[in-house]
């Protein structure tokens, strides 16, 4: 593409796997199969944890959330990155670019905080299983989600509006397959340490500080695990947090993996597969780590479907009937 003089930015060119034909045609059909995995698995967490009373739970109150952060997080950047791949042209508007930086920061930071969330949920239950009612009350769920959701939000449009109020120049290609601040900071021709300060200082705080605090949660709740003197009982409380506990694992695993290994100073296309797989894989593997380790939600999604195909066939017995009447 020819270099763009000026500052005044109307569309950005999302280079992402551009000249990769063949990987293109692979990724496409995959990551379509995936992303519907994701919708369908994440909505279905959503929609048992709404319909079963059981799961009226502070627990489920938050793996209903996180399914719903699934969806939004990939939502802001797959659709766009499945045309992309069948199409010539990998645009983005600058507004449509600000929107979905925006959105993928706030889902991203939100589900770092609700991860730590639900570690200390856990760890009330197990630690504190007496008082628990009490300390994690509705109004705290409530607050403590609403509190995550909104701090993220107002931190991630203060990034984003920082970034975007720089001076672009040059070509206007973005080394990325979203519109990723860094690799738009990249393009910035202004002074962008407001905006790698900033950076900086949400990093510390929603990835250091909630693993940190997820690791003392879930050291307390082992030690008070190994105090129990049944093997069953161990095994019972153990249970109540081995899915949660396995997609701390796998998120923060993959992060840390991204994030910590070795730069090299040209992009690999290997790199962006990487990342490509990592966004779309972890999200959807979680509906399927807490239905196949939770027993209680795979016994409430299996009396969700029995209840529903159980009031279809009243329905049809009922519809044969008045036919029946109807006739005689």
């Amino acid at each position: 593409m020819e270099p763009v003089n000026g500052t005044e930015v109307s569309e950005f060119f999302l280079k992402g796997f551009s000249g990769y034909s063949a990987l293109e045609r692979l990724l496409f059909p995959l990551c379509s199969a995936m992303y519907l995995v994701t919708l369908l698995g994440n909505a279905a967490i959503v929609m048992v944890s709404v319909l079963d009373v059981r799961l009226h739970m502070p627990m489920y109150f938050f793996l209903g959330n996180l399914s719903i952060l699934d969806i939004c997080y990939t939502s802001t950047f797959v659709p766009l990155m499945l045309v992309h791949l069948l199409s010539a042209r990998k645009t983005i508007s600058f507004i449509g670019c600000a929107i979905q930086m925006c959105l993928s920061l706030s889902t991203g930071s939100t589900e770092c905080l609700l991860l730590a969330i639900m570690a200390y949920d856990r760890y009330l239950a197990i630690c504190r299983p007496l008082r628990y009612p009490m300390l994690m009350s509705h109004w705290l769920c409530l607050l403590l989600v609403g509190a995550a959701w909104l701090l993220c939000l107002f931190k991630s449009v203060t990034e984003t509006v920082i970034a975007m109020r720089l001076p672009f120049c040059g070509h206007h290609v973005v080394s990325h397959f979203t519109c990723e601040i860094l690799a738009v900071l990249k393009l910035a021709c202004g002074d962008t340490s407001v905006s790698e300060a900033l950076l900086l200082m949400g990093a510390l705080l929603l990835l250091p500080v909630p693993l940190a605090f997820i690791c003392l949660s879930y050291t307390l709740i082992l030690v008070t695990i190994l105090r129990v003197p049944s093997a069953a009982g161990r095994h019972k409380a153990f249970s109540t947090c081995s899915a949660h506990l396995a997609v701390v694992l796998f998120f923060y695993g993959t992060v840390i993996f991204m994030y910590m290994k070795p730069k090299s100073k040209e992009a690999h296309i290997s790199d962006e597969v990487f990342t490509v797989l990592y966004a779309v894989v972890t999200l959807m593997l979680n509906p399927v780590i807490y239905s196949l380790q939770n027993k209680e939600v795979k016994e409430a999604a299996r009396n969700v479907w029995d209840r529903k195909w159980t009031s279809k066939r009243e329905r049809a017995l009922q519809v044969s009937r008045r036919g029946l009447m109807c006739l005689k």
